[in-house]
């Protein structure tokens, strides 16, 4: 027997989506694509070009096959992540700028698409949100499509493999991988490439298969037909477990299937504290696909919609009808319950290079969200005419990001009367009513949100940005990371500043930030007096959970008290000793 094969081995990597799965290994082989770098002949030019014409062509018709198969066996609403790559396979910074390298370099179609692609790779790499840097995944995957229809290499079909409670190890997995696999045979995935906020980790979620991404190495491991424990839950990959822990781990899959059930069991019960207090939980989504788990984890509405996709992994900006149906499928697949769309958060350093805009020193607090859609009406008008259109077809609400003060607010309001004004001189449908709020995730919008909320509907706190930018803390920083502190004085008085101000108007105080996801901090957002939570599918029942075993009156009492400590760590010191005697087998 090879000891090195039937000893324990534990690989650790970033965990993309929560559960535990029990099976057998089964490498699959996702390599890529090895490309030598060939000098030819300018009369060899045109013969490079056609062939990686009759590429794209396959890589096209391979897409649209999935696309039925999709179709068939997870139905339209997960339609949207093939549509993303045919976009992408249209864009004309791909296509065209990699024929314009073949002809000028004179060199072989495989290199000249490598080329073309690290440009894309540099381009998404100095992205500071990771959730948007991810996105150069999808141009990576068709990519390396194309690259396998130039040299007729074929992979093995994730919807064909062979046998049962099968752990699925790759060097990487695209989101069509994911969408094709069979759930009876494929328990789990694990993958040396991937972050969290890929793509292929939020269809991972979505479709509830445990993942683990990141793990660099594995594949380089001899570990194929060995049994297997994948934890999604805290990125962790056991191979060969001794028989103490296989034992453990299966109590703890036991525990964490049976909390799921219970958890699950809330799905259609109120959210509602003891004493009668409702609040709304939401979802966060950027995929049509995503809307599935959010209503079958009880999700009562989308709270924040990004819009940011529509704009990346391509050459020029969507135009109003493009825009339209992306808008449309996500509000029909949530109607009658309401969609909240964020107009476009990134900068225009992030987007199409036909904008002409100069370089910024400080991107993160430059020309970016709300301030370039200002800059751009043009752009802003397309967009805001595309969602005011979907609004006829679902309660949908729109609101601003990167807000700073009220010049903003009413500039973005003008454009959005404009909109309006178009619309119905076209006789084009909308809802006259649609309601209007901003994010508040900038300091000044919290001193003087007694003023903005006179002339909004909402507030959405994004914790994300507020909390960085109250704190003056880079959250991706390592070297900062217990400085980011969710619960520092000077953020809890903040917020309450926000709801109190908000409520003093009569409109809403919802959150969108990852701090509405944290069971923990329920009950301080409860007796904050939050109207509405947004966060990821899979933490609507673990909140409501803490919220249907909470009252009002007690977490009221409880945040009055928080208020009175100086320093994160005395805050967070009472609040788990309080919440963790009240609430412990909520956060097993």
């Amino acid at each position: 027997m090879d000891l090195a094969r039937s000893e324990t081995r534990i690989f650790r990597g970033i965990a993309a989506s929560p559960g535990i799965a029990i099976g057998t290994v089964r490498m699959t082989d996702r390599s890529r694509v090895a490309v030598s770098e060939v000098s030819i002949a300018p009369d060899e030019a045109a013969q490079e070009c056609d062939r990686f014409q009759k590429a794209l062509d396959h890589a096209r018709e391979e897409l649209q096959n999935l696309k039925q198969q999709i179709a068939a066996s997870h139905g339209p609403e997960h339609l949207y992540v093939v549509d993303t790559h045919l976009l992408i396979l249209e864009d004309t910074m791909l296509t065209r700028g990699t024929l314009d390298l073949i002809e000028r370099e004179l060199i072989n179609a495989e290199a000249a698409l490598k080329r073309n692609l690290l440009k894309f790779k540099e381009f998404f790499a100095a992205i500071d949100d990771e959730y948007l840097r991810e996105r150069a995944v999808d141009v990576e995957t068709v990519v390396e499509r194309i690259m396998r229809a130039m040299v007729g290499k074929r992979q093995e079909c994730i919807r064909s493999i062979d046998g049962g409670k099968l752990i699925v190890i790759a060097h990487d997995l695209s989101p069509t991988d994911i969408l094709q696999i069979d759930k009876s045979r494929v328990i789990g995935v694990a993958t040396d490439l991937g972050g969290k906020t890929s793509h292929t980790s939020i269809l991972a979620r979505a479709l509830e298969i445990p993942a683990v991404v990141g793990l660099e190495t594995i594949t380089g491991a001899d570990i194929d037909g060995l049994p297997v424990i994948i934890d999604g839950t805290d990125g962790t990959i056991v191979v060969n477990p001794d028989p103490e822990t296989f034992r453990d781990y299966l109590k703890r899959k036991q525990h964490y299937d049976y909390l799921e059930q219970e958890f699950l069991k809330l799905k259609d019960l109120p959210s509602e504290t003891l004493d009668g207090h409702r609040i709304g939980l939401m979802g966060n989504v950027e995929f049509a696909e995503e809307i599935p788990s959010l209503t079958g984890h009880g999700g009562e509405g989308v709270g924040l919609y990004r819009t940011e996709m529509l704009y990346m992994s391509r050459q020029g900006l969507p135009d109003e009808e493009e825009q339209f149906r992306a808008y449309a499928a996500i509000v029909e697949s949530m109607a009658p319950l309401p969609v909240t769309i964020r107009t476009l958060d990134v900068g225009g350093d992030k987007l199409a290079t036909d904008l002409h805009l100069e370089d910024e020193m400080n991107p993160a607090l430059g020309l970016r969200a709300i301030r370039l859609s200002l800059r751009k009406p043009e752009i802003f008008m397309i967009q805001l005419r595309a969602i005011l259109r979907a609004s006829a077809l679902g309660k949908v609400r729109i609101f601003f990001p990167m807000i700073s003060g009220i010049e903003e607010v009413r500039a973005a309001k003008r454009l959005l009367e404009e909109a309006k004004g178009e619309l119905r001189a076209a006789d084009i449908p909308f809802d006259e009513k649609l309601e209007v709020g901003i994010m508040v995730e900038i300091p000044s919008v919290v001193v003087i949100a007694d003023i903005l909320a006179c002339e909004v509907d909402f507030f959405s706190v994004g914790t994300n940005d507020l909390i960085q930018y109250t704190l003056a803390i880079d959250r991706t920083n390592e070297h900062l990371a217990h400085l980011y502190q969710p619960l520092h004085p000077a953020i809890l008085r903040s917020l309450k500043m926000v709801v109190d101000a908000a409520h003093a108007a009569g409109i809403r105080a919802c959150m969108c930030g990852e701090m509405a996801g944290e069971p923990l901090f329920l009950p301080v957002l409860l007796g904050l007096g939050f109207d509405e939570l947004s966060m990821t599918s899979v933490s609507i029942p673990r909140v409501k959970k803490v919220l249907r075993r909470a009252t009002k009156a007690d977490a009221e009492r409880l945040v009055a008290r928080a208020l009175t400590y100086a320093t994160a760590s005395e805050v967070e010191g009472f609040l788990k000793g309080e919440i963790s005697a009240r609430f412990s087998e909520s956060f097993d």
